[in-house]
């Protein structure tokens, strides 16, 4: 237990200057990324990626496409209900 909470304050104290060089060295292998979720904005890339956690992307392409017609913002997306 006690090698579990040593690990979980090193990632907690992730010092800034190894993120930004994370980051740094993301941007030069994959300096324009892509993904195969459709979306239009913000928001709908939101919506999307939380239901590809629990489904392929072809799978959320296809229930997105009449989902974001319906419902493209949050206002919206509350309007439809839960069922």
């Amino acid at each position: 237990m006690a090698k579990a909470k040593k690990s979980a304050k090193r990632i907690k104290g992730f010092p800034p200057e190894k993120a930004a060089e994370l980051y740094r060295r993301l941007a030069h292998e994959r300096p324009d990324p892509r993904t195969e979720l459709e979306y239009t904005d913000p928001y709908t890339l939101v919506v999307a990626v939380a239901l590809s956690a629990q489904a392929t992307d072809v799978s959320v392409n296809k229930a997105t496409k009449g989902l974001f017609k319906a419902a493209n913002t949050p206002a919206k997306m509350v309007k439809l209900g839960e069922q």
